[in-house]
């Protein structure tokens, strides 16, 4: 038995560092918002007109080396093209709506939305302001925070290593790192006092646990007893006693940064080197780097914070400007719509894109395959509620993958994405899916905290019965 002694200035610099690491979403060089910040201030409403949604047609990428990033995102609507392989202009004047109406609600100040099918972008649009204090338009090519969309990243680059024969999905941590072969399980624990009750861990904590977020590692911001354990024993969360028996519960957590450690053992690389030599380079993920360069700053949006009274507080965001360590599995990176685009359409087509051959079409089945038995994703609650609300949509119903948590049977409340397919989420409301049955990827990117914020949760339910209630039936034959 242990007594934890309570301490508030613990408490206060646990809810800083959370934008930085809980959840993987890291702020790295950025500003951080304070829980004071979320009920500070206000941001007005977008000006008139800045809610407009701005469709690029197909063959038109931010990314290109014919399109210069000032004109990126900002072709009129009536130049969606309706040609074969990209939205037809019904569809795109929907889903331009559906960015627009997101803006006009105050759901976020600017968003952007994409969808890519296995041979192109169907759509992708803007809709906004980039930055409400200069009034500056969001445009497609803006580069998000993307926090814990960093994980399904980490979590294709431990699949590589597998096939290399470098790693194996039931190995032991302890095998990889030094640390993981005397693990404590939590018992019992008065939140209040901080007295707890910990007993040695009976099965053997493996890489399969990490990826699916059974280890029994928690997340601070997600769960009040990893976030009371923290107050006294400040570290990562790994070095706290277990919230289950590896294998026995789902709980979100740092799991995909043990991940990120063990790549970097096993490669001698550090992660930012590893991912771009591996992945960014060969699918032309030109904007994706743990920094965003100076000449890249201005792409950044500012951060909104949702006050009490529902109105957003915008505060600047700043990147390293270059890639600094130490990098984290589970959060940190910086990307666009069409780098994480071209992401998902590599594990549409089976693991490549192109010439570039990533991973295998059986691992990424594998990756996309229920991987927790009998076992649910489970509803997170909000410890730190000005960075989050509580997460996920689908807990109680969806199962989990290798990185991915995999859609469960259908609701039935309106149009959305087919069960089995793989997606995830970023602290700061960046969200994606991958539907294999449809054979289309979306994503929609915002800059709003908290996690999981209504009207963030609103812009995405928009989106996707647009993607599925006007998109995917003109694509049928």
């Amino acid at each position: 038995m242990k007594r934890l002694n309570s301490a508030w200035v613990a408490l206060r610099a646990l809810s800083l560092a959370a934008v930085a690491s809980g959840c993987g979403d890291s702020a790295s060089g950025g500003a951080t918002p304070t829980a004071e910040a979320a009920t500070a201030g206000s941001a007005a409403a977008p000006a008139d007109g800045s809610g407009t949604a701005n469709a690029l047609p197909t063959g038109q990428s931010p990314g290109s080396t014919s399109e210069s990033p000032a004109s990126a995102g900002t072709t009129p609507l009536a130049g969606a093209s309706g040609a074969s392989g990209s939205a037809p202009a019904a569809a795109a004047e929907a889903l331009s709506r559906a960015l627009a109406s997101a803006v006009e609600r105050g759901d976020a100040p600017g968003v952007v939305g994409l969808v890519v099918s296995r041979d192109g972008v169907l759509f992708e649009g803007a809709a906004g302001q980039h930055d409400v204090a200069s009034g500056t338009p969001m445009t497609a090519d803006a580069i998000f925070n993307i926090a814990s969309m960093t994980k399904p990243v980490t979590s294709v680059a431990a699949m590589i290593l597998v096939e290399r024969g470098m790693l194996g999905l039931d190995d032991p941590v302890s095998s990889h790192l030094p640390g993981f072969d005397a693990l404590q399980v939590l018992r019992s624990i008065d939140l209040t006092t901080g007295v707890f009750e910990s007993a040695p861990a009976q099965n053997v904590m493996t890489v399969r646990h990490l990826l699916t977020h059974t280890s029994g590692i928690g997340y601070a911001f997600a769960n009040s007893t990893v976030q009371r354990l923290l107050q006294d024993n400040p570290g990562p969360e790994w070095a706290l006693p277990l919230l289950n028996e590896p294998g026995a519960e789902w709980h979100y957590s740092a799991s995909t940064r043990v991940v990120g450690l063990i790549i970097e053992q096993l490669t001698g690389q550090d992660l930012e080197a590893f991912f771009q030599q591996k992945i960014f380079v060969p699918l032309g993920m030109n904007d994706t780097s743990y920094a965003v360069p100076a000449e890249k700053a201005a792409r950044l949006p500012a951060l909104s914070i949702r006050a009490a009274d529902g109105s957003l507080q915008e505060n600047p965001q700043n990147a390293p400007a270059t890639p600094t360590p130490p990098f984290n599995g589970d959060g940190g990176l910086y990307s666009t719509a069409h780098d994480y685009g071209l992401f998902m359409r590599m594990l549409l087509n089976g693991g490549a894109l192109g010439d570039a051959r990533i991973l295998s079409e059986a691992s990424v089945a594998q990756m996309g395959q229920n991987q927790i038995g009998d076992i649910f994703v489970e509803l997170q609650e909000a410890a730190i509620p000005t960075l989050t609300r509580p997460f996920p949509l689908g807990a109680g119903n969806d199962k989990f993958g290798l990185g991915f948590q995999l859609t469960g049977p259908g609701t039935g409340d309106g149009p959305q994405r087919s069960p089995g397919s793989m997606a995830w989420a970023g602290l700061f409301n960046t969200e994606f899916w991958i539907d294999p049955t449809q054979q289309v990827a979306a994503t929609l990117l915002m800059q709003v905290l908290p996690f999981y914020d209504e009207g963030a949760l609103r812009a995405l339910r928009e989106f996707e019965a647009a993607v599925y209630g006007d998109l995917v039936p003109a694509l049928s034959p």
